[in-house]
């Protein structure tokens, strides 16, 4: 498939986590030709990272060709290892940072280099909390799947 002829999708991803590890939620929002897909799930023991981190990559998973995608994200580190190179970068030393430490969240990275090859990403950062409509509303959909994980 050329790049010509892959699809157009925008995918809007946030994670939440109440205390850093702690119970935590992700979501994604896909939206193509006209559709939505809400998504989300959560882990009673995990960080705020590993969340933001899964929204992408499920997202990612939900699709079925080779698409472009412009991934929405309020994570920093999530956009800027995939906009800079980072995740490149890492991948080409080993799974080492610039500074020679292992890489933290390797087995998400990993997944996320493998899906990259799959899909042309765009990554947009967007100011969380911010009134953004979409970003607020996969806010809602991450801290509702946080609370369902949590321990009772």
């Amino acid at each position: 498939m050329t790049e010509v002829d892959r699809d157009e999708v925008e995918l809007w991803t946030d994670g939440a986590c109440s205390g850093n590890p702690g119970p935590g939620g992700w979501a994604a929002l896909l939206r193509w030709r006209g559709h939505e897909r809400e998504l989300s799930g959560g882990d009673p023991q995990t960080t705020n990272n590993r969340m933001e981190l899964m929204g992408l990559l499920e997202g990612l998973r939900a699709l079925r060709r080779p698409s472009r995608v412009n991934v929405h994200t309020d994570s920093a580190y999530i956009e800027r290892a995939v906009a800079e190179g980072w995740l490149r970068r890492w991948q080409a030393n080993g799974w080492k940072t610039a500074a020679k430490k292992d890489v933290a969240n390797r087995d998400l990275w990993e997944a996320l280099a493998e899906l990259a090859e799959q899909h042309e990403l765009r990554m947009t950062r967007v100011r969380g909390h911010a009134g953004v409509e979409l970003n607020e509303r996969v806010d809602q959909l991450a801290v509702a799947a946080r609370d369902r994980a949590a321990p009772r």
